[in-house]
């Protein structure tokens, strides 16, 4: 009796000693699939995601193609144009000298000569690690009178009577950004009204005046010219003879 009783505890100490794997393997395999769901997930949207910006960029290329078939008076989105420009639209926000927003919405478009030859300087600038940096393109008649009644001074701000290049779809301000965006050191900000944002205006470091000269020969070689009271704002040549807009783009 003693020996029969010896092994069959023995045998049910073996049995308790068994590991009990039959829980644990379909919990790996649970977390294993679940793991490869999610990664098939991602890879299937970054190939969306990549085949949307194929397709958008073949669409930029297309409007700059048809560039060359439409009237010259055609008002373009530069935005819809390149994806080289950066767009910093001040007079949509309140980040400006009148201190409110006279814009719906932040959108840059000029006329079609304007912006075939900021394409074509932006692609310059980019061989430098420059990029044009947009603060205001076209700008509405109707705009430009409402910005006239916020600040009448003619020094500054042209009278709606005779309107703006800006009207027109003529003119531009801008900076330049670096590769990673940051803003070129240009001697003053945007709209700073003052001696030191005149072109002749030297009392400035070095580095300044040479961005100020490289930005202004640059546009100059397109087609570009200059005020001599802001570093900032270029003009195309032969935009002055358009006639006064008051075209307003959608707000989406």
């Amino acid at each position: 009796m003693v020996i029969v009783f010896s092994v069959i505890t023995i045998s049910c100490k073996n049995k308790e000693k068994q590991p009990h794997t039959n829980n644990v393997t379909p919990t790996k395999t649970v977390a294993a699939d679940s793991l490869s769901f999610v990664k098939k997930q991602q890879e299937k949207k970054a190939i969306a995601l990549k085949k949307k910006e194929i397709q958008r960029l073949k669409i930029q290329q297309s409007k700059r193609k048809a560039l060359d078939t439409l009237p010259l008076t055609t008002f373009v989105d530069l935005s819809e144009l390149s994806d080289h420009f950066v767009f910093d639209l001040k007079y949509a926000t309140q980040d400006n000298f009148l201190k409110q927003s006279v814009y719906d919405c932040p959108k840059c478009y000029v006329r079609v000569p304007t912006a075939k030859a900021l394409l074509k300087a932006n692609s310059v600038f980019m061989k430098k690690g420059r990029r044009i940096k947009f603060f205001d393109c076209y700008r509405p008649h109707s705009v430009q009178k409402k910005m006239w009644k916020i600040f009448p001074n003619p020094h500054y701000l042209a009278r709606p009577s005779k309107g703006s290049i800006h009207n027109k779809g003529g003119a531009v301000d801008m900076t330049l950004v670096d590769k990673a965006g940051n803003e070129l050191d240009m001697g003053t900000g945007f709209d700073h009204f003052g001696e030191e944002a005149h072109h002749a205006y030297t009392y400035l470091p070095d580095e300044a005046l040479e961005n100020r000269k490289y930005l202004r020969e640059t546009m100059k070689k397109h087609g570009f010219w200059t005020i001599r009271t802001e570093w900032w704002h270029y003009n195309y040549r032969g935009a002055s003879k358009n006639t006064l807009a008051d075209f307003k783009w959608k707000c989406e």
